[in-house]
C-alpha cells in the first residue's frame, strides 16, 4: 500500500497497551457508536497521508522511552480497514524488534478471502491484539454502534483458536437505548470471555462526553444527550461481575 490515512500521533501513549507506546490513530471506521469520542475519524480519506518509513523513524526517536514493555500501538477509527498499511508497518517495526499492539472493535472481520488472509498476514507480525466487546446482545450492539455483534465475536473466538493474546475491553453506558452495564449483559460477557484462553486482560472503559463537542461541531446528533458516566458502584458491579476485583 505505502502509506495510510493517520489521524493523530500519540507520543507517550500510556492506556493504549502495555508501557509507554507511540499509538498511531488510523482513519476510517464503519461502525458508528453512539459513545464514540472521535467522529472525526470516520471518513477514511480525512488524515493525513504517512509512509510506513515516516512512522517507523518518528515513533524510534522515543524508543528509550518505552523501556522492555513498550512499543508501536495502531488504533483509529478502525485500523482494520487499512489492512494492508498496518500489516507493512507492523512487519516493519517486528524487523526493528518493536512490540506491535492492535487496538480493534473487530469489523469488518470476516473469513472470507481476501481479508481473511490478509488478516492471518497481520496477526503473525502482531504481538498484542485489543478488542472492544461493546455489547453482548445482537440487536442492541446494533442500536449501539450499527453493526451486529457475530463478526466480532468471530473475531475473537479466531483469535483465541490460534493463540493470538488479546485485552478484551467493553465500554460501560448507563442509560439511552442500549445500556452495557446491565447484569445479565455482563454475565453473558463474563462467559464469553470464559472460553478464551488466550484473554489476558479485561478493561471496563466507563462512557464519557469528552467527545460531544466534535459531533456538534460535525452536526452530527448526539444520540446519548443526556445519558451520564456511570455512577461509581455501577463501575464496580461491571468489574466484579467480569472478574477484575
Amino acid at each position: 500500500m505505502g502509506y495510510g490515512y493517520i489521524h493523530s500521533i500519540e507520543t507517550f501513549g500510556s492506556v493504549d497497551g502495555p508501557g509507554i507506546r507511540f499509538v498511531i490513530f488510523l482513519t476510517g471506521c464503519n461502525m458508528r457508536c453512539q459513545f464514540c469520542h472521535n467522529p472525526d475519524t470516520w471518513a477514511l480519506e480525512g488524515g493525513t497521508e504517512y509512509t510506513v518509513a515516516e512512522l517507523i523513524s518518528k515513533a524510534l526517536r522515543y524508543r528509550s522511552y518505552w523501556g522492555d514493555a513498550g512499543g508501536i500501538t495502531v488504533s483509529g477509527g478502525e485500523p482494520l480497514l487499512q489492512i494492508d498499511f498496518v500489516t507493512e508497518l507492523f512487519c516493519m517495526a517486528k524487523e526493528k524488534g518493536i512490540n506491535t499492539c492492535l487496538d480493534t472493535s473487530g469489523q469488518p472481520f470476516t473469513r472470507e478471502e481476501p481479508f481473511f488472509g490478509k488478516f492471518r498476514g497481520l496477526l503473525e507480525v502482531t504481538d498484542l491484539v485489543m478488542l472492544d466487546i461493546k455489547h453482548m446482545d445482537d440487536e442492541k450492539h446494533r442500536i449501539l454502534t450499527g453493526h451486529g455483534n457475530g463478526n466480532v465475536l468471530d473475531c475473537a473466538r479466531y483469535m483465541d483458536s490460534v493463540n493470538q493474546k488479546m485485552w478484551l475491553r467493553h465500554v460501560l453506558v448507563s442509560g439511552g437505548e442500549a445500556p452495557s452495564d446491565e447484569d445479565s449483559q455482563l454475565k453473558r460477557l463474563a462467559e464469553f470471555i470464559g472460553t478464551l484462553k488466550n484473554a489476558q486482560k479485561v478493561e471496563v472503559l466507563p462512557y464519557h462526553t469528552f467527545g460531544v463537542h466534535k459531533w456538534e461541531k460535525l452536526g452530527i446528533p448526539y444520540r446519548l444527550d443526556g445519558v451520564n458516566p456511570p455512577l461509581p458502584e455501577r463501575v464496580d458491579n461491571a468489574k466484579r461481575i467480569l472478574g477484575i476485583i
